[in-house]
């Protein structure tokens, strides 16, 4: 059973009493609770080739009368989104600096039905390096200062160990070749590959990126004229984009199809939203 089935089956129980009221408002936890793992995917840290680190201290952004509706509750709201985020980093192998903590705020130039998340990595004063996010302490906050502000990874992750030479493998490993850096990119250069939707930046950290309007997509769009998973970033040398049988398809650049070669600023166009894909050495 995934995350995010047992976090509304849990939600489920407690609709008889604490959380009758937060479900008449128009943001539902279990939108929130999809955002914080998009949010940990996103912004995943690759410190070494054991460790991931992902931010811990979340900030929710709800509209005036959301934040009004959710914000009585917002204790025992947000320990559940922590007990999700740390369930979700378990699964996905990530870690942690410090204890998990989300925080409800209002933000008055969002509309009824829209939020918006932001999240940092912060540092325990105890903490000896990335843990898998124990709870919180009560009446203890931490004394080191953030590693990086909301929407950045810490500032200064410790030093990569030495890579093997290039087709090397571990130990009872087959040797893999090199891999084939994309056409003009230096040797050795490492390719960050993100996509911009409506200003916001998303990272692409994983060989598939899912875009829809599901909450179990990787990156949610809300737009009517989107399916629940419209279409699939595939990386590689070259990227890719390919439609996963969506009603109303894919433009890319200009061009309706069902499967196209993505370059640095292709912009693609799903429903009445346009995406504009990016990726640079470094």
């Amino acid at each position: 059973m995934g995350v995010l089935k047992r976090f509304e089956q849990r939600l489920e129980g407690l609709v008889n009493g604490t959380f009758a009221k937060v479900f008449k408002s128009e943001v539902q936890p279990v939108e929130i609770a999809g955002a914080l793992q998009r949010e940990c995917d996103n912004n995943a840290t690759i410190w070494n080739r054991e460790r991931t680190v992902v931010p811990n201290d979340f900030i929710v952004e709800l509209s005036a009368p959301d934040f009004e509706r959710l914000s009585p509750y917002s204790g025992q709201l947000g320990d559940e989104l922590s007990g999700l985020v740390r369930d979700y980093a378990k699964q996905q192998r990530y870690t942690f600096m410090g204890p998990i903590k989300v925080h409800l705020e209002k933000a008055d130039d969002l509309d009824t039905g829209l939020y918006r998340v932001r999240s940092r990595t912060l540092a325990s004063s105890t903490s000896q390096g990335p843990d898998h996010g124990p709870g919180p302490t009560p009446g203890r906050a931490p004394a080191a200062p953030p590693s990086g502000g909301y929407g950045y990874p810490p500032s200064s992750p410790p030093p990569m160990p030495p890579s093997p030479p290039p087709g090397a493998g571990r130990p009872g490993q087959a040797a893999q070749p090199p891999s084939t850096p994309p056409p003009g990119a230096m040797p050795g250069a490492q390719v960050r590959r993100w996509i911009e939707i409506n200003g916001n930046r998303h990272q692409i950290s994983r060989p598939t990126l899912v875009l829809g309007r599901s909450t179990d997509a990787d990156v949610r769009i809300d737009d009517p004229g989107v399916s629940r998973r419209h279409c699939e970033i595939r990386t590689g040398t070259p990227s890719t984009i390919q439609d996963l049988g969506s009603t109303n398809g894919i433009v890319v650049d200009g061009q309706h199809t069902t499967r196209a070669t993505l370059r640095d600023g292709s912009r693609i166009v799903v429903g009445q939203t346009t995406i504009v894909y990016r990726q640079a050495e470094g």
